[in-house]
C-alpha cells in the first residue's frame, strides 16, 4: 500500500520590510511632494526671483547712471575765433589745439564713466542690501511654515513627557517625511499608552491581591495573640510571624510605591521641604532616641512644586537610613534644607561606618545594601534609597550620595523650584 505524501510544511510568515520613505506603489515616486522636493523648489524659486529682481534693478540703475537718451555733458560752439567747447562738468582750454582738444575730451569722458560706475556701485549695494533683507525675511517665514509640523511634534512630545499619553499629533498635509514621522510617533504613543494602562491595571490588581492576604494574616495573628490563655511558645511564635508579616507588608508597599513613583507627577502643589523634613524627623524621633542618635540641622524654607506625600517619603527614608546605619554610641544625623541657585536642596548627613566610594551606586539598587545583596537584616526591606531616587526623578530632580570623612554618608536631594 503506497504511503500518502507528507503534508507540506507551513512557510514562515514574511518579515515586515516597511521603512519610512517613498512609497513603491506610487506611479511616479520622484514626483511625490517630499520635504526635499518642496525645499528645493522653494529655495530655487526664491533664488530665481531674487536674481531676476537684482538683474532688473542693476539694469535700471545702469541706464540711469549712463543717462541713456540724454545730451552729452559738453557742447561744441563755433564762433569767430574758431571752435570752443562749453561744459558744466568738465574744463576745456580756450582755443585748444587738436591734441589738447582730444586730451580734454578723453579726460571728460573718463570722468563721466568713473562717476557713472561709482553711482552704479553705491546704488547696487543699496539694492542688494534691501533684497537681502527681504530674502531673509521671506526665507524665515517660509522655513517656519515648512518646519511648523516639527514644532507640533515637539510640543506633543513635551506633553507626553508629563505622562499625558492621550495626546496625538494627527498631522494633516501632504504625505511627506514629516507626515510619516508624525504617524510613526502617534503609533508609538498608542503602544505606550496601552503599555502604561496595562501597568497601572497590574499595579492596582497586585495591590489588592497582595495586601488582602497579608491583612488577613495580620488580623488572625493579632486575634490569637490577644488570647491570654495561649501558651508562651505559641505567643512567641505569633509575635515572630506577626513581625514577618509586617515586614512583608512593608515590602509590598515599597514595591508598589516604587512602581508608581517611576512616572512623572501630574498633579503638583506647593510643598515646603522644611515642613516635609520636620515631619519626617518627628516620625523617626522615637527610633533615634532608642538608638541614642542626635538629630540636628537647620531647615530653611524651600518651596517646590510636587506631591507632598512622596516628598515626605524621600525625607523619611533618608532620615531612617541615617539613624539605622549609624555608630553604636555618640552618633548624629544632620538634616538641612535650603533654596540655592534656583533649586531646593535637602541634605541628610550622618555618622556611621566607612563607605567605599565604589559602592555608592550599589546603595540605590533595590534590595542592595552595603556589602550585602538581599534583605537579610531587620533594618528595612532594601528599597528606601531606590524609592527616594525614583521619587526625585519623578519630580525632575536627582539624588546623590558621597562618603563622609570619618564614616557615614552625605545624601543630597536637589529639586527644581
Amino acid at each position: 500500500m503506497a504511503s500518502s505524501p507528507a503534508p507540506p510544511k507551513p512557510s514562515a510568515p514574511p518579515k515586515p520590510t516597511w521603512m519610512p520613505g517613498p512609497k513603491d506603489d506610487a506611479p511616479f515616486p520622484w514626483l511625490r511632494p517630499t520635504i526635499r522636493i518642496r525645499l528645493t523648489l522653494l529655495y530655487g524659486g526664491m533664488f530665481l526671483i531674487a536674481g531676476i529682481l537684482l538683474l532688473s534693478i542693476i539694469y535700471l540703475l545702469a541706464a540711469q547712471a549712463l543717462n541713456v537718451g540724454s545730451e552729452l555733458p559738453f557742447k561744441i560752439v563755433k564762433n569767430d575765433n574758431g571752435v570752443s567747447i562749453i561744459s558744466s562738468v568738465c574744463t576745456f582750454p580756450s582755443n585748444p589745439s587738436d591734441s589738447q582738444l582730444n586730451d580734454a575730451l578723453s579726460t571728460c569722458v573718463n570722468q563721466q564713466r568713473q562717476h557713472a560706475l561709482d553711482v552704479l556701485l553705491s546704488r547696487s549695494l543699496m539694492a542688494l542690501l534691501g533684497l537681502a533683507i527681504i530674502a531673509f525675511a521671506f526665507g524665515y517665514a517660509m522655513a517656519g511654515r515648512v518646519l511648523s509640523p516639527l514644532g507640533r511634534i515637539t510640543r506633543t512630545a513635551r506633553r507626553v513627557a508629563g505622562t499625558d499619553l492621550t495626546r496625538r499629533i494627527e498631522l494633516d498635509g501632504p504625505d511627506d517625511e514629516l507626515k510619516e514621522l508624525s504617524d510613526t510617533f502617534d503609533d508609538m504613543l498608542d503602544r505606550l499608552e496601552r503599555a502604561f494602562t496595562a501597568q497601572q491595571r497590574f499595579v492596582g490588581n497586585a495591590s489588592h491581591e497582595l495586601r488582602t492576604p497579608l491583612a488577613i494574616n495580620r488580623t488572625l495573628l493579632e486575634v490569637h495573640l490577644s488570647d491570654p490563655g495561649a501558651p508562651v511558645e505559641l505567643q512567641q511564635l505569633g509575635k515572630t510571624l506577626l513581625a514577618t508579616n509586617e515586614r512583608s507588608e512593608q515590602l509590598v508597599e515599597g514595591l508598589l510605591l516604587l512602581a508608581r513613583s517611576d512616572n512623572q507627577i501630574v498633579e503638583r502643589k506647593p510643598v515646603n521641604l522644611a515642613e516635609v523634613a520636620s515631619q519626617a524627623i518627628d516620625q523617626a524621633r522615637s527610633e533615634a532616641d532608642d538608638k541614642g542618635v542626635e538629630i540636628r540641622g537647620e531647615r530653611k524654607e524651600a518651596v517646590v512644586q510636587g506631591n507632598g506625600v512622596l516628598l515626605e517619603r524621600i525625607a523619611l527614608n533618608l532620615v531612617q537610613n541615617a539613624i539605622r546605619y549609624n555608630v553604636p554610641e555618640g552618633g548624629w544625623v544632620e538634616v538641612d534644607t535650603e533654596a540655592q541657585h534656583g533649586q531646593a536642596v535637602l541634605v541628610v548627613a550622618n555618622t556611621g561606618p566607612v563607605v567605599p566610594a565604589y559602592e555608592i551606586d550599589n546603595l540605590f539598587e533595590p534590595f542592595r545594601r552595603l556589602r550585602t545583596e538581599r534583605t537579610g537584616s531587620d533594618k528595612g526591606v532594601g528599597l528606601g534609597l531606590s524609592i527616594a531616587r525614583s521619587v526625585a526623578r519623578a519630580h525632575g530632580g536627582r539624588i546623590a550620595a558621597e562618603p563622609r570623612e570619618g564614616g557615614g554618608l552625605v545624601m543630597r536631594v536637589t529639586l527644581p523650584l
